[in-house]
């Protein structure tokens, strides 16, 4: 028998804009609870093994697919609608929240992690979000974190400097930005089930793409800066969508008290984290 439940919902924006929302909640009580942020052209359900693994080992898991993605989008017209930096740290604020209240009730630790895009969200928010949220935060979690990418998936320098020019005039654009299934993941049936998701749209906005872009530049060359919080990062080496030198770059100028780098031997991006679900679940019960 399951030692823990899940539970689907929705979040409400302050713009009235709705978040399907999924929790692994264990039947015991939580020893800490988490939320998770996933990346470009994914969805909270694509994690389920790994929250699966979390919640069996009594971590309370809020996950959410993000605006413009996964079931948090109700029309064609909305996908890879993030809106701005501003709007994407403002969603995840508004999601850990009542996280918050939760911890506090329950006297149990809260945590951020994150995967790809959604793992560089995690630090940029580690290094921006509002002080009163980061003081409740005892630690970040970064799988794979997009700060640059792998050269193999990166875009041309023209169509980067193109898309920054009609950013300017057509913020809400849609691009196809097709990830290459054989890069995700060693196991060629993960690529395959991806590939087949339609929730797994690929479709980014200029708005969208140049935020995620401009986070990671700032995270890269250390405009945004972590100045405290315990700093979790796994990466795969052989990663080719997100740069694995980068994560090591930004872990080895980290000046935080406490902070670990786990590299995964030719691992690649996505679905392979469970051998790292427990080296998680330990920094999450340990800190």
């Amino acid at each position: 028998m399951d030692s823990f439940t899940t539970e689907e919902g929705s979040h409400s924006l302050s713009d009235k804009h709705k978040l399907y929302t999924k929790t692994w909640k264990p039947k015991s009580p939580p020893k800490a609870l988490a939320l998770f942020v996933h990346g470009f052209s994914d969805h909270i359900n694509r994690f389920s093994d790994f929250m699966n693994t979390l919640a069996s080992r009594g971590i309370e898991v809020h996950g959410f697919d993000q605006r413009g993605w996964g079931r948090s989008v109700t029309t064609k017209s909305e996908r890879g609608l993030t809106g701005s930096t501003a709007t994407v740290m403002s969603d995840i604020t508004s999601m850990l929240q009542p996280l918050i209240l939760l911890a506090q009730g329950s006297g149990v630790p809260l945590f951020l992690l994150g995967h790809s895009m959604g793992g560089g969200e995690v630090l940029y928010y580690a290094a921006t979000g509002p002080e009163e949220v980061r003081k409740q935060i005892r630690g970040y979690l970064a799988l794979a974190p997009y700060l640059t990418l792998h050269p193999a998936s990166q875009p041309s320098r023209a169509l980067v400097v193109a898309g920054r020019v009609a950013l300017k005039v057509l913020p809400r654009y849609q691009m196809l930005q097709k990830l290459k299934p054989d890069n995700l993941s060693r196991d060629p049936e993960v690529a395959k089930s991806w590939e087949a998701d339609e929730l797994c749209h690929n479709i980014g906005t200029l708005e969208g793409l140049g935020g995620m872009i401009d986070r990671g530049e700032e995270l890269d060359n250390g405009k945004a800066v972590v100045k405290e919080g315990n700093i979790y990062i796994a990466h795969g080496s052989n990663d080719l969508i997100t740069n694995h030198g980068a994560s090591k770059r930004f872990f080895e100028r980290l000046k935080v008290r406490d902070k670990t780098f786990k590299s995964y031997d030719g691992w690649y991006h996505v679905c392979e984290y469970n051998a790292a679900n427990y080296a998680g679940e330990i920094v999450l019960i340990k800190r």
